[in-house]
C-alpha cells in the first residue's frame, strides 16, 4: 500500500479538516448556552471570512464580494423580480471567474492556481444559496429576514443583514456540503442542542474510518489506472476499461469529499435539535446514498440521487420556471453552471439523453419480459448499461478538453450510448 498516497488528501479537504475543531467548539459553546442567537451568527459568519481568506488568498473576494453584496440588496429587491435579477447577476459573475480560472491557469498546479480554482468552487455553492435565498424572498418564505418592512422600518434593516450574510458564507458550508436553505438555517440557529447529543468525536470517527477506507480503495484504482492505456493508444475493450475505471476514481474521489463535508456539517450542531437527531435534515441536508448510486439500474434514479441538494436545486431554480422544454434547460444550465468546458457540455447533453430514454425504455421491457428470470436478467444487463453510461458522461465531463471529447467519441466506448439512444429513436419512432 501507498501510505502517502494513503493519507494524502485534496486540498479543499485539508481546509475541511481544519475547520473540524472550530466546527466543534462551536456545537459546544451552543449546547450549553455560551452563545446568543446574534453571537451564533457572528461565528458563524467571522468563521466564513477566516476560513476563505485561508484557502483562498486574496481570491476570497471573489466569493465574499457577491455574497456581502446579495444580503444587502436582496431584501431591497422586489420580490417578483429578485430571484430572476439574482440568477442573471450570480452567474454572470461566476462565469468571468470560470473564464479567468480557464485561460488564466488551465493546468492548475501552482498555489495561486489551486486557491482560484478553490474560490470558484465555493462561488458555484455560493450562487446555489444567493438563487435559493432569492427563491425564498420571491416565495415570501423569508417573514423573520424581512420583518424590518412590516414592523421596524429602515432603521432596523442592517440586524437583518446579519442572519443573511452569516448564511450565505458560514463556514461548515463554504468550501462544500449540501445546499441548506435559509429556512432550515434559521432553525437551526434559533434551536437548542442538547449536551446529551451525540458528540462530535463521535460523528468524525466512523465518518474518518468510512474516508480512509474510500481513499485506500482510491489509491487502488489509482495505480490500477496508471498501469492502463489512455484513450489516446487503448483499443476495443481496453477503452471500456480504462473509462470504467477512470471513472469509479472520479466517484471514489466525490464519495469521500461529500462524507467529510456532511460530517463538518453535523459536527457543528446542524441536524440535532434537543437531543435527538433530526431527520428533517436528512432529507434535506444529505447528498448522498453511495448503495442507490452503485445499485441502480436507472439513469433516471441515479440523476436524482447523485449529488441530491444539488439535484433538488436545479429542478427547483430551472425545471419549474422554464417555460420551455425545462428537462433539456435543466441539463444545458448545468452545464453552465459548472464552467460551459466542451467536455462539460457534451457530457450533460449526452446525459439528459439518456435520461430521457430511461423513462421509455424500461417501461416497454416491463410490458415484454414477464417471466422472474428475464426479468432478472433485464435487470443485470441494464446495470451493467447503466454503470457503464454513468462512467461514459461522467469521464466527459471531468475531462473537460475537446481533444478529450473526440478520443472517448471515436473509442469503443460509444457504444453504449450509441444503443441507448437507438433503442430510445425506435421506441419513439414506434409510437407515432
Amino acid at each position: 500500500m501507498d501510505w502517502p498516497s494513503l493519507l494524502s488528501v485534496h486540498p479543499v479537504a485539508g481546509f475541511q479538516l481544519a475547520a473540524f475543531p472550530f466546527a466543534a467548539l462551536y456545537r459546544t459553546l451552543c449546547s450549553f448556552g455560551c452563545l446568543s442567537v446574534n453571537a451564533r451568527y457572528v461565528f458563524l459568519l467571522v468563521g466564513g471570512v477566516i476560513l476563505s481568506f485561508a484557502a483562498m488568498g486574496p481570491y476570497a473576494l471573489l466569493v465574499l464580494t457577491p455574497a456581502f453584496i446579495s444580503a444587502f440588496l436582496l431584501p431591497e429587491a422586489q420580490p417578483e423580480s429578485v430571484h430572476k435579477w439574482a440568477f442573471l447577476c450570480q452567474m454572470s459573475w461566476q462565469t468571468l471567474c470560470h473564464l479567468w480560472m480557464h485561460y488564466s491557469s488551465p493546468t492548475h498546479q501552482d498555489i495561486q492556481s489551486s486557491r482560484l480554482s478553490i474560490s470558484v468552487s465555493s462561488l458555484m455553492l455560493l450562487t446555489q444559496r444567493v438563487t435559493s435565498l432569492a427563491l425564498d424572498i420571491h416565495d415570501g418564505k423569508l417573514k423573520r429576514a424581512l420583518g424590518s418592512r412590516e414592523h421596524g422600518g429602515p432603521h432596523e434593516h442592517p440586524r437583518n443583514v446579519l442572519p443573511l450574510c452569516s448564511y450565505l458564507i458560514f463556514f461548515p458550508a463554504l468550501l462544500g456540503g449540501p445546499l441548506c436553505s435559509f429556512a432550515t438555517f434559521e432553525k437551526q440557529i434559533r434551536g437548542s442542542i442538547s449536551p446529551l447529543a451525540s458528540s462530535p468525536v463521535k460523528i468524525f470517527i466512523p465518518v474518518a474510518i468510512r474516508v480512509l477506507g474510500l481513499q485506500g480503495l482510491r489509491v487502488f484504482v489509482q495505480e490500477w489506472v496508471s498501469g492502463q492505456p489512455d484513450f489516446a493508444t487503448c483499443s476495443q475493450i481496453d477503452c471500456v476499461c480504462t473509462m470504467w475505471s477512470t471513472a469509479l476514481l472520479f466517484k471514489l474521489s466525490y464519495y469521500s469529499h461529500w462524507l467529510l463535508d456532511e460530517s463538518l456539517i453535523r459536527t457543528a450542531g446542524f441536524g440535532f435539535q434537543l437531543g435527538h437527531e433530526d431527520t428533517s435534515f436528512d432529507r434535506e441536508l444529505s447528498d448522498m446514498d453511495i448503495w442507490t448510486l452503485e445499485t441502480t439500474n436507472r439513469m433516471s434514479v441515479f440523476t436524482r440521487t447523485w449529488n441530491r441538494s444539488t439535484s433538488q436545486w436545479l429542478k427547483r431554480l430551472i425545471f419549474q420556471h422554464s417555460p420551455a422544454q425545462p428537462f433539456l434547460m435543466t441539463f444545458v444550465f448545468s452545464a453552465w453552471w459548472h464552467g460551459l468546458y466542451p467536455g462539460q457540455i457534451f457530457g450533460f447533453l449526452c446525459w439528459a439523453v439518456m435520461v430521457e430514454a430511461d423513462y421509455r425504455i424500461p417501461s416497454y421491457f416491463s410490458s415484454v419480459l414477464k417471466s422472474r428470470h428475464a426479468s432478472l436478467l433485464y435487470r443485470v444487463v441494464t446495470w451493467v448499461q447503466t454503470q457503464l453510461l454513468i462512467a461514459y458522461i461522467m469521464v466527459a465531463i471531468e475531462m473537460r478538453s475537446l481533444s478529450a471529447v473526440c478520443l472517448l467519441c471515436i473509442s469503443y466506448c460509444s457504444l453504449f450510448p450509441l444503443l441507448n439512444l437507438s433503442m430510445h429513436l425506435w421506441l419513439v419512432s414506434g409510437n407515432r
